[in-house]
């Protein structure tokens, strides 16, 4: 949907956090149902650094996405810094599934029908 720069007084009223700058891309479901926002902070820094919690940590640990060709988007997310968690499964000659980390942590469920 689009991208951009995000700073200024009124982010940080509506987020609670001081002297923010931030990019922003909107991505949108192709059936138009569901939004998803990414946010990279550049200011101010995380003191934690990026976290690796496990898939049961509770909260919000993973986003899944339906998509076609698993082998070779993983192969190409691969290629951008992110890690396989464990490996591509077949479940059950309907779905073929898998979970990957992306550089800042965020744990991605990908899912391919099998037709």
């Amino acid at each position: 949907m689009g991208e951009g720069e995000v700073e200024g007084e009124w982010v940080e009223r509506i987020i609670g956090i001081q002297d923010v700058k931030e990019e922003v891309v909107m991505l949108r479901t192709p059936d138009g149902e569901a939004n998803i926002e990414l946010v990279k902070f550049y200011n101010p820094k995380d003191e934690n650094g990026i976290q690796k919690p496990l898939a049961n940590t509770l909260g919000i640990r993973h986003i899944a996405f339906a998509v076609e060709n698993i082998e070779a988007i993983v192969s190409k997310i691969e290629s951008e810094g992110a890690t396989l968690i464990g490996e591509i499964q077949n479940y059950k000659n309907s779905y073929k599934l898998c979970y990957i980390r992306g550089p800042e942590g965020i744990i991605l469920e990908l899912t391919e029908e099998i037709k």
